[in-house]
């Protein structure tokens, strides 16, 4: 997805759905590679992410002298980051591409969302080229960081990108030399492209992105969204449990009994720590081992036999008495 066309794919293909009533039943096959890529479920950084992406895009669209306002999206590790800001794009490029169809026989003549993964060890020139390899921008080597920028600059502008992702941005440290000059690059581009920036990284604010004068402009003009663990209770609501209910309910399983799953939900919490990126994941575990096993259906039994990332793992393991 780091290309246009990848980008463009994604954005038009429709995303898994599950079975509704009255539809002809699955195969096996057609059930494991379902629960395999799976639904996106609407957590509650999701629908914040979506409320604020749409309300910056409108205050920024007119804005010419300075920089519009960004967000950044941070949290730890199986959050569910990347699945929202994927999300939130994909929305965005359907609403545009709705409003804009291309001219009949005409290629793509815009491009509303761009897609960029910071590098590893990035350094400006590197991350500018990543914007360019997006849009299929010819760069070769004898090119200076200045003439790729004023391409990428000329070229999203001409492709009416409105909305630029950059996910992986705790990889960047302006402590460094190269960090810094690759935040200053970020910072030009936010001044210089007609777009709004929304950000993803790991914890963001516990690294180096936020400290002295490049951190402080960037904190001064982003807004955060915590896509954190999802707790068990907050007020009178269960927000934990509500999403559990929602993956529920778009299993394809077979014997399943419905409310199974949110009774568990204090194990399933103990167990993920709230991390919505866990816990899809072991569902989804559990109801792949469902199929192939022939019991079609998930039981704290089945929970228990699943090994999940070691990050949870780590979390849920006891710990013994001294």
């Amino acid at each position: 997805m780091t290309t246009w066309q990848g980008w463009h794919r994604f954005a038009t293909t429709d995303p898994p759905a599950p079975p509704r009533p009255g539809d002809p039943p699955r195969s096996t096959e057609e059930r494991l590679a379902y629960h395999s890529s799976f639904v996106t479920i609407r957590t509650p950084a999701i629908s914040q992410l979506a409320t604020q992406v749409r309300t910056l895009m409108i205050l920024g669209r007119h804005q010419q002298t300075t920089a519009r306002p960004s967000l950044i999206v941070t949290g730890p590790a199986a959050a569910g980051k990347t699945t929202a800001l994927l999300h939130v794009g994909r929305a965005c490029h359907l609403a545009h591409t709705r409003k804009n169809p291309a001219p009949p026989g005409s290629a793509h003549a815009t491009a509303p969302v761009a897609y960029v993964l910071v590098p590893p060890g990035a350094t400006a020139k590197t991350l500018i080229t990543e914007f360019a390899r997006y849009l299929g921008i010819p760069v070769t080597s004898r090119m200076t960081q200045t003439q790729i920028t004023d391409a990428v600059c000329h070229t999203y502008t001409a492709a009416s990108v409105q909305l630029v992702l950059i996910d992986e941005i705790h990889r960047l440290n302006p402590r460094t030399t190269t960090g810094a000059q690759t935040a200053d690059l970020l910072k030009d581009l936010t001044e210089r492209l007609p777009a709004t920036f929304v950000y993803a990284g790991i914890n963001v604010t516990d690294t180096p992105l936020f400290s002295g004068t490049r951190g402080a402009q960037l904190a001064g003009r982003a807004t955060l969204i915590d896509c954190g663990p999802l707790p068990a209770r907050h007020g009178k609501r269960e927000p934990f449990r509500d999403v559990i209910t929602d993956i529920e309910n778009a299993l394809d399983l077979h014997q399943h009994k419905p409310g199974t799953l949110p009774r568990h939900a204090p194990y399933l919490h103990q167990r993920t720590a709230g991390r919505i990126g866990s816990l899809t994941r072991l569902i989804r575990q559990a109801a792949i081992t469902a199929i192939t096993d022939g019991t079609e259906r998930i039981t704290k039994t089945t929970l228990d036999t699943i090994r999940l990332d070691h990050l949870a793992e780590t979390h849920h393991r006891p710990t013994r008495n001294r």
